[in-house]
């Protein structure tokens, strides 16, 4: 086991530089994360692959659109700048999963979750195993990431309705830095996937897929 984390640690390190300069690159790729639990981790099949033609055409990323899959648990994490994470159900991480994540985390990396509904009860108990003296606060409508080649004045835009409550932006910080984003009563990916999955109108779409870049952006740029 120490050996295990001390590893971890040595791959954060080692990966710190190189996921501060990624999206410096020519190209670079982003992740979806499989994790344990019976969540339903593959959810949105079209979401990611929209949003990098996106981010592509409208704010000038080079993101390839070949989306990799990556455990929670698997050092192979430190590859990709940014982790996607959504899903409906249960969530379950080993501790082995929390110290990899968190090293991530620590080492550069940005991770979104958002609730495809049904991930909230699951999600927050979990994240406490990988910043248990970090909460998740709500980040103001002022926040950066908010305010990148989009504006959304009213913080997240509401593209499903679920329980009919407003949509909030949570996060992590670490030393300031916000290292995690967690979209709730949103759903940002349904309103990326193509539009014959969930009949979004193309306002909507148009909506989820600006603050997703909006995301993407700052994860690239102000998160560092």
């Amino acid at each position: 086991m120490l050996y295990r984390k001390t590893y971890i640690w040595l791959v954060a390190l080692f990966c710190l530089f190189n996921l501060q300069l990624t999206a410096q690159e020519s190209s670079f790729q982003i992740a979806l994360l499989k994790y344990n639990g019976g969540g339903d981790w593959y959810a949105n099949p079209t979401a990611l692959a929209n949003l990098v033609k996106f981010c592509n055409k409208n704010i000038g990323t080079n993101i390839s659109q070949d989306i990799e899959t990556v455990d929670v648990g698997d050092p192979a994490i430190f590859n990709y700048p940014f982790v996607h994470m959504t899903g409906h159900g249960n969530v379950v991480f080993s501790s082995e999963d929390a110290s990899n994540l968190r090293a991530y985390l620590l080492g550069g990396g940005f991770l979104h979750i958002d609730d495809n509904y049904g991930m909230d009860k699951f999600i927050r108990g979990e994240l406490k195993k990988v910043f248990p003296n970090n909460e998740l606060v709500e980040l103001p409508y002022s926040h950066d990431i908010f305010h990148q080649a989009f504006e959304f004045r009213d913080g997240l835009p509401k593209i499903h309705k679920h329980d009919d409550k407003r949509p909030q932006a949570f996060g992590i910080l670490h030393e300031g830095r916000l290292v995690l984003l967690y979209t709730y009563e949103t759903d940002l990916g349904d309103g990326w996937e193509d539009q014959e999955v969930h009949g979004d109108s193309e306002q909507k779409r148009a909506e989820a897929l600006k603050m997703g870049a909006n995301i993407i952006q700052y994860a690239f740029t102000a998160a560092h």
